[in-house]
């Protein structure tokens, strides 16, 4: 178990003072407790007409004043404890995920990280806010009522805890089969979120295609297969708890029933049997208690390995055979491919001039090892020149992004930019001079300002509207409701395609990359569209080295030279006229395309 809670140790040992006040003040709760049997018992053994009995009630009074003082301050404390740290979780899980490479999220929906991110982080502030004071609350009164049992009477004592041992054997057993049920139980959770997220994000295909009624079935199917294991969980708690108080009342029942004959013998004043009934009590409801505490600690225990999943870099794995997501050797230590290099460090220059080289790169991709993506792939661009990257799809061009920006390493090759290795460079400083302008361009459910000051966060209003100028944006972002304050909505779906494309250019525009990487930035545009987003780009181009991956051939006619790639290999390259005249695969792709015009 504590192998399990690991990932949690850093954190909670961050409040140590938090943590050894609110022990204080549980262990103060506790004393005041178990001070009431003894109240009890010295008030039954000198009688309820004595002269004393005024000053006995006082003295429960205060008791009682004293235990609900301590009794609020330890749920503030703990619950304090509970939030923060749960906060703490959040927070790193997430930095965690954003540095993770590009195959992390190849095996797991952003939908599951969302539902760990609520769901078993909720689990863990029940265990730290509620269940952690209930078990060491529990644990102090088990053991004071056994201690106090055993100065009233050491037989019965014994007699009692040998019993309870034997009780406690089964509840662990099945305590153990409760933690694989509850890791069962989050996973189905996880895989209702994440098919949530994945249909509403695709709200518009499900409409169009009348899916509603089938994805609600598909939706109801897997809540209520999720419902499914969490009845076994549940009813297996349930086993646990009934079979945990049944024996442990028994057990205090038995012992009771002896101590009442040793007052009937003589052997024991009333006043210590009462004593005695009221601390086997609260080790009864102490034990019963602890048994609901354990099942909570297993459902935490399942909860905290997801997390921990999420929270540990990627695999890795030395050497250039590791490909995608792969180590690298950084400062003679080794590092996750697109995770530790990846954290952007202040004071981090950025390369002013890039020129791109690969050289005589292989590369496949991890989950697909036996197909090989680019093959003995070489190219040289040179500082500010403008190149594209035309070819089938499926030819990998968008993969030759890919390696540029760090997100894989190849097989085999090198590839580097600006002179950087990109195997060994440090990824802030290497993205830091790379603007990317996107197919389907990300939009932020933020304003437009926000949006465009993406690319430079320190850029002032005046900055981002003379990008959003140069990216010929200008004009339909004042004809919003609040212009540049305006909030565009998850994926800023209120905005045309080519409006999107002008939002994502002026970001690239505010960043002033010395490179750019333009992919398909007008494919999936219409015309005027497509003539605007062409507008921007031409003013945004000159003086920087680009590569720009288009099917639309139109838009690449003025490049400087046109790499023309076929099943990840380079098998022809020139101007648009050159390879025209040429009459290979680009004459063809050509042909095809301007046909009738």
């Amino acid at each position: 178990m504590r192998a399990r809670f690991a990932p949690l140790w850093p954190i909670l040992g961050a409040y140590r003072g938090r943590w050894a006040l609110a022990l204080f003040v549980l262990l103060a709760a506790a004393g005041a407790t178990l001070a009431v049997p003894q109240a009890f018992r010295l008030l039954i053994d000198t009688g309820l007409t004595s002269a004393a009995v005024d000053a006995r009630f006082l003295q429960m009074v205060g008791l009682a004043l004293l235990l609900a003082l301590f009794t609020g301050m330890r749920f503030y404390l703990m619950s304090w404890l509970g939030e923060r740290v749960v906060a703490d979780i959040r927070e790193r899980v997430f930095s965690a995920v954003l540095t993770q490479p590009p195959v992390f999220f190849e095996s797991l929906r952003v939908g599951e990280v969302l539902s760990r991110l609520t769901a078993d982080t909720t689990l863990v502030q029940t265990l730290v806010g509620t269940s952690v004071s209930m078990a060491l609350r529990s644990g102090v009164m088990l053991a004071g009522g056994v201690v106090m049992m055993a100065l009233t009477s050491a037989w019965l004592t014994g007699l009692m805890v040998g019993l309870l041992t034997l009780v406690v054997l089964p509840m662990w057993a099945m305590g153990r089969r409760v933690r694989g049920m509850s890791r069962s139980s989050q996973d189905r959770v996880a895989d209702t979120s994440a098919l949530a997220g994945e249909v509403l994000t695709a709200m518009p295909t499900v409409q169009a295609f009348v899916r509603e009624g089938w994805e609600a079935a598909r939706y109801g199917r897997a809540v209520e297969d999720a419902f499914d294991t969490a009845r076994r969980r549940i009813v297996l708690r349930s086993t646990l708890t009934v079979l945990g108080i049944s024996l442990a009342f028994g057990v205090i029942v038995l012992v009771l029933w002896l101590g009442a004959r040793e007052v009937a013998a003589g052997e024991m004043s009333n006043g210590a049997l009462a004593q005695f009934v009221l601390y086997a009590a609260l080790v009864a409801g102490s034990m019963g208690a602890l048994s609901e505490v354990w099942g909570d600690l297993q459902r935490a225990a399942g909860a905290t390995e997801r997390l921990a999943e999420l929270m540990q870099p990627a695999p890795a794995r030395l050497g250039r055979s590791a490909g995608a997501g792969g180590a690298d050797m950084v400062e003679g230590r080794v590092v996750a491919a697109g995770a530790t290099r990846a954290v952007e460090a202040p004071g981090v220059p950025r390369v002013e001039t890039l020129a791109v080289a690969f050289e005589r790169v292989r590369f496949c991709y991890p989950s697909r090892p036996q197909t090989t993506v680019l093959d003995d792939f070489s190219m040289q661009l040179p500082v500010g020149e403008t190149w594209a990257l035309v070819g089938p799809s499926g030819a990998g061009k968008t993969t030759v992004f890919q390696l540029i920006l760090g997100f894989h390493l190849p097989q085999a090759g090198r590839v580097t930019v600006g002179g950087l290795d990109s195997a060994t460079a440090c990824l802030a400083q290497l993205r830091a001079g790379i603007g990317v302008v996107a197919q389907e361009p990300a939009i932020f459910a933020v304003s437009v300002a926000e949006n465009i000051r993406y690319g430079r966060l320190s850029a002032n209003d005046a900055e981002i509207r003379a990008a959003a100028r140069a990216a010929h944006a200008d004009g339909f972002v004042e004809a919003l409701p609040q212009g540049y304050d305006t909030l565009l909505g998850e994926r800023g779906l209120q905005l045309s395609g080519g409006q999107r494309q002008r939002i994502a250019i002026a970001r690239a525009v505010l960043k002033d990359p010395p490179l750019l990487l333009l992919d398909e930035a007008t494919s999936a545009l219409d015309t005027e569209s497509e003539q605007a987003v062409q507008a921007a780009l031409d003013e945004l181009l000159p003086g920087r080295s680009a590569l720009v991956i288009a099917h639309r051939l139109s838009t690449v006619q003025k490049a400087d030279r046109i790499l023309v790639m076929d099943a990840g290999r380079v098998v022809e390259q020139g101007t648009h006229p050159e390879l025209l005249q040429a009459g290979g695969l680009y004459a063809r792709l050509a042909a095809a395309q301007f046909a009738g015009t």
